[in-house]
């Protein structure tokens, strides 16, 4: 699930939890609401944390040695 579908959980539940007076007979609203929004926060972290690991930068040595090898296969 990428970063979209975790703000699309997150918005959903808070519509649930916070604009909506419906009553459903054996399920609670509310509390899936919640539930939704806290699914959504788990998957922004992680989205994130996996996100930070892959923008490391690898910097390159600071010396780089060049062999040129076009003065030997003239002596042949």
């Amino acid at each position: 699930m990428g970063l979209g579908g975790c703000i699309i959980l997150i918005a959903v539940g808070a519509i649930l939890t916070f604009a909506t007076d419906w009553d459903m007979q054996g399920v609670n609203l509310d509390l899936v609401g919640v539930i939704l929004m806290i699914v959504g926060l788990i998957g922004v972290t992680t989205f994130s944390s996996i996100a930070r690991r892959r923008r490391q930068v690898v910097v390159p040595p600071a010396s780089t040695t060049v062999v040129d090898d076009r003065h030997r296969r003239d002596e042949y």
